[in-house]
């Protein structure tokens, strides 16, 4: 869900949850009402707390859900197939000729492409038509019960009461994820707090009613995590023969002279880097990603799911390509993942995290590792890097 507060997709949908970290030790019932203290501090009024608490129990789905993450869990290419399908692609679509003037507003606004907006509420929501059923109090009370991530889910419980204040929404109003994303575009309460706007000008930030509220609080997002204004989220591309495949950074200028060329009938712009992105490792689909794209992850860790909403935007702009050429291989399990990172950082590799993360600056680590030891240096962590570095 990162890093963002964002979905926990951002979010859990994306992001692994670790293990809780300590044994619950006292009754789920004891620490609700225990939350009191923390809620005082805050500034919340009694009152809140008490309607926010009422009636509360413990959600007894979140051991079972948390073991189940499609963006990591899976070959990457299965989850990217299936959400460039009709079913995720065409209802936005059809939606376009009617947000003409929210996503001119957006775009002027804050200078981000408006079709990512688009896509990023396609893939969390299916355009509003499923914002989530859940009891967000309850789902966040029981997550920081249980103490995954710490304290993280208490903080989003008193964020979601400091907005149940702000904005003046009811407690039956709190409904979405079983990871405590609300709103169509699937905000925590504390992005909602952080980087909602009203998009439609009736003094309220309603991310749940509001379309212009919600696609104009994604962008302001995008924009506040960085989004370069004018540049891409990226390309598809083909390499010519024989070239290697190399995860480096480029002008688009000198990718051109290369002859790594765009399959999707869209143009590189005349300025900007880009970095060749081999997710899949060099027997699978390469890309071409720019800044704007790690800005996408920082909506959602997972490049399963910033592939796909990139993927989307460019079907909304007008091109049909559907990359499918994917090899069916499963992806390093986190402790896998975890202990290729232990190693690395053992043989004196600065690795930027240890707890199974794979960001830019980690591929770029795994690239030099394969540069020094004579592997293709795509970058992209599998089995082979992990038994050459492990030795096992």
């Amino acid at each position: 869900m990162r890093t963002s507060k964002l979905l926990f997709s951002l979010l859990l949908g994306s992001m692994a949850l670790a293990n809780p970290a300590h044994a619950q030790t006292q009754s789920y019932e004891n620490f609700v009402r225990g939350l009191w203290a923390d809620a005082k501090a805050a500034g919340i009024k009694r009152s809140t707390f008490d309607e926010a608490t009422r009636g509360l129990k413990e959600d007894k789905r979140i051991d079972r859900l948390t073991k189940s993450q499609p963006e990591f869990a899976r070959p990457i290419g299965n989850y990217i197939t299936k959400r460039q399908q009709p079913p995720r692609v065409n209802p936005g679509l059809k939606l376009l000729p009617s947000l003409k003037r929210t996503m001119a507003g957006l775009e002027k606004r804050f200078g981000v492409d408006p079709t990512v907006v688009i896509a990023i509420w396609g893939m969390e929501t299916v355009y509003g038509n499923y914002k989530g059923k859940s009891d967000i109090f309850e789902t966040l009370s029981t997550l920081a019960w249980k103490k995954y991530r710490g304290t993280f889910f208490k903080d989003e419980f008193i964020a979601a009461m400091k907005l149940m204040e702000a904005e003046g929404f009811g407690r039956d109003q709190f409904k979405g994820s079983w990871t405590g994303a609300i709103g169509q575009t699937q905000f925590l309460p504390t992005s909602y707090l952080e980087h909602a706007v009203d998009g439609d000008g009736d003094g309220r930030r309603d991310l749940w009613g509001s379309r212009p509220d919600a696609l104009w609080s994604a962008a302001n997002y995008l924009k506040n995590k960085g989004w370069v204004r004018g540049q891409p989220w990226g390309f598809p591309v083909k390499m010519p023969k024989g070239m290697t495949p190399h995860a480096f950074t480029r002008p688009w200028s000198e990718w051109a002279r290369a002859g790594v060329l765009p399959i999707n009938g869209l143009k590189y712009p005349k300025t900007g880097t880009a970095t060749l992105f081999f997710p899949a490792g060099h027997e699978g689909p390469v890309f071409l990603v720019t800044k704007n794209y790690q800005v996408i992850r920082s909506y959602n860790f997972a490049d399963a799911y910033a592939l796909s909403v990139g993927l989307i935007s460019d079907r909304f702009k007008g091109s049909n390509t559907k990359v499918t050429d994917w090899p069916a291989i499963t992806p390093l399990l986190k402790s896998e993942r975890i202990k290729m990172q232990k190693a690395l950082k053992k043989q004196g590799y600065k690795v930027p995290n240890t707890f199974g993360r794979i960001s830019h600056t980690m591929r770029m680590v795994i690239r030099d590792y394969q540069l020094e030891h004579g592997m293709t240096p795509d970058g992209h962590p599998d089995k082979g890097v992990l038994q050459r570095v492990t030795g096992s």
